[in-house]
């Protein structure tokens, strides 16, 4: 069974950058017909959907958030990473990795790490 283990530095100072890890066991990151998430859900709001990341390497990006999120992946260390630049207080919200594979019923979600954005 694939589990997902989200970490961050938690707090991060406006106009900074963060980055992101999601640690993968019980599963590769390259496995086939797999596609991996980074997903936000901003306080006392709904889940906003930041990046795809596909096992053949392919990504996709929010057109609202491309411009300063960056998705990747480590192969050696199986790992999912983002990475948030220029971050503000409206960047503050539980960060969630997801993974989809389009031969199982459900996702596999991790518990979700938070950053916080303040001065």
């Amino acid at each position: 069974q694939v589990r997902l283990q989200e970490s961050g530095p938690g707090l991060v100072k406006p106009s900074q950058s963060v980055s992101l890890t999601c640690t993968v066991s019980g599963g590769s990151i390259t496995t086939a017909y797999t596609y991996w998430a980074w997903i936000r859900q901003l306080p006392g709001k709904g889940f906003e959907w930041i990046a795809h990341l596909f096992a053949n390497g392919d990504t996709y990006y929010n057109p609202a958030l491309h411009s300063r999120t960056s998705i990747s992946r480590d192969t050696s260390k199986n790992e999912l990473a983002l990475r948030l630049s220029s971050v503000t207080p409206e960047d503050t919200a539980v960060y969630f990795c997801d993974r989809t594979d389009t031969n199982l019923p459900t996702d596999a979600w991790g518990q979700g790490t938070q950053v916080t954005a303040s001065s």
